[in-house]
């Protein structure tokens, strides 16, 4: 099951956890975040522990049941290392094998002879955006941020110059433009026009990308001035080897999981059949553990293998993947638990009962309950399913296009502020290196800023068309 299905499972089908009125909630809510806080910051508990003691506290705020608050947990953790855990080793092993054989280092040097200077920040944020088009933000994050470092390192930039355009790229594809399965499922709530989205979609995301990845980068830099951290920069290969893969067949493997994820999603698109042999076959091919899995396997022999490795070799090479990761895997699996804690308690369905007496226009009215329940919950995804079911009503005397800009406006505000209960804030955290309040300043703020510049533009144009 992927990571959408799972959360549209969470968002639709569980009981909450607790009947809380709204007033408790809300503040359960707010004291939970502020305990995961505050256990980091000022008690520098790890924050696996963290999250966990987090999520508890949160469902004895709201009077829950122990024994439900805990299974929830639970169970937001295991959907979370079920559906992201397993991309992320092996996006690990893939990066790792990219290192060792030396192929990342032409990937790197490429990049670094081709794109100099001022011009690194825009390669980035089109590379990820391209990248990032058929991926699920997790998959994206795991495939570049190995050659985002390695690019900061080797080309002495700051860190946060080129990693938030390519954090840019994956975000404002991950929430604008289909066919990513976020826009896809709001297209098909609202009853949208999947081509007159996607026109619009490319048309905001434009100026958004570039405004929230190479214009904000400028300040990220100064705000956060670090160095990439060693401990996850793919180290460069030993001299010892015969011979080093090239660069075609390199980029081959690294974009032969996006080609897959791609043609399920146009498979999707043109067949539009679930019964449909051939889209169940790409449903198999396109999914993001066999388009991984497969570039491992590829890899293997276009990189290890064409690096003149040895089968014992190959082996070391995964086994030394995997260690680095076990933290993240950790902290990530716990946001997710956290995160289900807070849909199971109820928080989304509070934010969709309040917002029911909103007297404002139906865009605004979209980018804002998407907003409160991505502060909310954490998830995009729900925010975007949630947001779409309760303003479906709202397109039926709507124009082709105003439907489509409805859609643009829920995906915007789904993608507001990322903080301590998103699974991807830790991601970032993690691979980066930085502090909490490092990137609060940084991810959390650039997420922000795509959120606000992208319903601005949605807004913009529903008075332009």
């Amino acid at each position: 099951m992927t990571r959408l299905s799972v959360e549209m499972l969470a968002a639709d089908s569980v009981e909450p956890i607790t009947s809380a009125g709204h007033a408790q909630l809300g503040i359960a809510v707010l004291a939970g975040i502020a305990v995961i806080v505050l256990l980091i910051t000022q008690f520098k508990l790890h924050a696996f522990l963290a999250l966990t003691i987090g999520s508890l506290a949160l469902g004895a705020f709201a009077g829950a049941p122990l024994d439900k608050a805990i299974a929830s947990f639970t169970t937001g953790l295991g959907a979370t290392v079920a559906g992201v855990g397993v991309l992320i080793a092996l996006g690990a092993i893939l990066g790792r094998l990219l290192a060792d054989s030396g192929g990342a280092d032409r990937i790197v040097d490429t990049i670094l002879a081709r794109a100099g200077g001022r011009s690194m920040p825009w390669a980035m944020v089109l590379i990820a955006s391209v990248i990032g088009l058929p991926l699920f933000f997790e998959v994206g994050v795991v495939l570049l941020i190995p050659v985002v470092l390695m690019v900061a390192k080797r080309g002495n930039y700051s860190l946060m110059r080129i990693g938030i355009p390519a954090l840019a790229g994956l975000s404002v594809m991950h929430g604008l433009v289909p066919p990513h399965p976020g826009p896809l499922v709001a297209i098909d709530a609202v009853d949208a026009n999947l081509g007159v989205t996607l026109a619009l979609g490319v048309l905001v995301a434009v100026p958004t990308v570039i405004i929230a990845g190479p214009v904000f980068s400028r300040f990220a830099a100064r705000w956060v001035d670090v160095p990439a951290p060693d401990r996850m920069i793919p180290q460069r290969p030993s001299e010892d080897l015969e011979r080093r893969p090239g660069f075609g067949i390199t980029l081959v493997t690294i974009l032969l999981p996006v080609v897959m994820m791609l043609a399920k999603a146009l498979v999707d698109i043109v067949v539009d059949d679930p019964e449909d042999t051939v889209q169940r076959v790409f449903d198999v091919v396109g999914s993001p553990l066999i388009a991984l899995l497969t570039a491992v396997v590829v890899g293997m022999f276009t990189l290890g293998r064409a690096a003149g490795f040895t089968k014992d070799r190959l082996s070391s090479t995964v086994e030394k993947s995997l260690a680095p990761i076990a933290g993240i895997l950790l902290i990530v699996g716990a946001g997710g638990g956290f995160k289900q804690t807070l849909i199971d308690s109820g928080v989304g369905r509070m934010i969709l009962e309040i917002s029911e007496d909103w007297s404002i226009p139906a865009l605004l009215l979209a980018w804002l309950i998407a907003v409160a329940i991505r502060l909310a919950t954490g998830s995009a995804t729900v925010a975007t399913i949630s947001a779409a079911g309760l303003v479906a009503p709202l397109a039926a005397d709507m124009s082709t296009t105003h439907t489509a800009l409805l859609v643009l406006a829920i995906g915007a505000g789904s993608l507001f502020f990322s903080h301590v209960n998103d699974a991807g804030f830790w991601l970032v955290k993690e691979y980066f290196g930085l502090s909490v309040g490092q990137n609060i300043k940084t991810w959390s703020v650039m997420e922000t800023v795509v959120s606000v510049v992208a319903g601005g533009l949605v807004l913009l144009l529903s008075l332009v068309i």
